[in-house]
């Protein structure tokens, strides 16, 4: 795990935070284009009524609009939970060339642990992928999410 990896990825779960403050499944997301962040997305579907508002997407949009291109080559993606199926389809197709994800998402993550879409050789774009920056405190975050929830 590189110091830059690190940084990003406690800017990350900043965002994840804030979104478990407002009551959102706690997922945080920054983009990284040399060594700038240009995009941030912290989880935020219910408050938005929208089902796309993951946080890899919101950083992805904002990307987008602050580079005035829907290509975000030669960008990380540091996200605090492995990027469900729709957000590891829209990172292919955005051309983002590195995906550092803090832990696995056992039941709908679209990465490793249930598909491997952003690395598929079926595809015409893969993602260099690194797993487990900071994954201790992304899954003490999200377990403390849900627990308090249950009582």
């Amino acid at each position: 795990m590189s110091a830059t990896d690190e940084s990003f990825m406690r800017h990350a779960l900043q965002l994840a935070k804030s979104a478990a403050a407002a009551g959102e499944v706690p997922v945080g997301a920054v983009l990284v284009r040399d060594g700038l962040i240009i995009g941030r997305g912290a989880n935020s579907p219910i408050s938005r009524c929208d089902p796309t508002a993951h946080a890899e997407i919101l950083a992805l949009r904002e990307a987008a609009a602050a580079t005035n291109n829907y290509r975000l080559e030669n960008t990380t993606m540091y996200a605090t939970l492995e990027p469900c199926p729709m957000c590891a389809g829209a990172l292919v197709h955005a051309r983002v060339k590195r995906l550092v994800f803090a832990s696995r998402d056992l039941r709908f993550g679209g990465v490793r642990a249930k598909f491997r879409i952003a690395d598929s050789d079926l595809l015409n774009h893969q993602i260099e992928i690194v797993e487990g920056v900071l994954g201790p405190e992304s899954v003490a975050l999200l377990k403390d999410f849900f627990e308090s929830r249950r009582y």
